[in-house]
């Protein structure tokens, strides 16, 4: 299994987080992460497989939230240890630190709650890399302030997230200075390239998205030399409990991932002008 922590900067070759939003069931699980593996093997990347035992910010209370958490550390687990490749999954309450350690290789902080304090150093504290999404009403200079709770733990293995900021109801949209600004803390920087394509409440009762527009954000992104990729993706998005309208087609996946491989191999071995202050 692939050593994440070696991750620690945006100029080695990009991983990949990939997988459903929400953990359906096993069975689905099993088949996408292992699906996803040979495609990894293939195309030779790092591929880390994502996927949440629950959503608590879902739209509407009658959407469907995961499994739980005992169940999902038991699929997580089953995928870790089965198809040996490394899991990350989100936390809401910092009592899911300590538990959720013991059978992932990262530890997510969604979006809305990137600024909580507690949740931000019960996950620090595992020693997990800690995967923390800037939230849609911050700024990439606040992050600094977020960064600083993280490794006040001593835990210096910490990932920065962007995807997207409100831009009026229903709507994301992508400030790529944020790249420059957040690499700048010295951290390995990761673009959300599905949720940023995401209309938050855009159904009334759950979300839309825009999926068209993945490849274009993903390559804009790619271009600011950044460590990673997350992609949330389904077999059938029309039939996903989840997010959907804003997850890449698996039968599609491939033809993308290998014009972005091959985009960031290209740009990292270029430099970018410098034009100073």
């Amino acid at each position: 299994m692939t050593n994440l922590k070696s991750l620690q900067n945006n100029n080695s070759p990009l991983f990949f987080i990939l997988g459903p939003c929400v953990i359906e069931n096993e069975q689905h699980t099993l088949t996408i992460a292992e699906h996803l593996k040979k495609l990894s093997e293939k195309l030779k990347f790092t591929f880390i497989f994502k996927s949440s035992f629950d959503k608590a910010n879902r739209t509407s209370l009658q959407n469907f939230r995961g499994v739980g958490l005992d169940e999902g550390c038991k699929i997580l687990s089953k995928v870790r240890k089965e198809l040996e490749v490394p899991v990350v999954t989100d936390i809401h309450i910092p009592a899911h630190a300590e538990i959720v350690s013991e059978h992932v290789d990262v530890i997510q902080i969604p979006a809305f709650l990137c600024r909580q304090t507690d949740l931000l150093i019960a996950a620090s504290k595992t020693n997990k890399i800690v995967n923390i999404k800037k939230g849609q009403f911050v700024s990439a200079e606040t992050m600094s302030k977020v960064l600083e709770k993280a490794t006040s733990t001593g835990n210096e293995s910490i990932w920065l997230c962007e995807r997207g900021y409100t831009f009026g109801y229903n709507n994301l949209v992508v400030d790529y200075r944020n790249f420059p600004i957040m690499k700048k803390f010295g951290k390995p920087v990761v673009f959300d390239a599905t949720h940023s394509v995401q209309r938050p409440s855009g159904q009334g009762c759950s979300s839309s998205g825009d999926r068209e527009f993945i490849p274009n954000l993903a390559s804009a992104a790619i271009a600011q030399k950044i460590a990673g990729i997350f992609m949330e993706v389904h077999d059938n998005p029309e039939k996903a409990l989840c997010d959907g309208p804003n997850s890449v087609r698996l039968s599609q996946l491939e033809g993308l991932l290998q014009y972005l491989i091959g985009l960031d191999a290209w740009v990292k071995n270029r430099n970018l002008p410098d034009l100073g202050n």
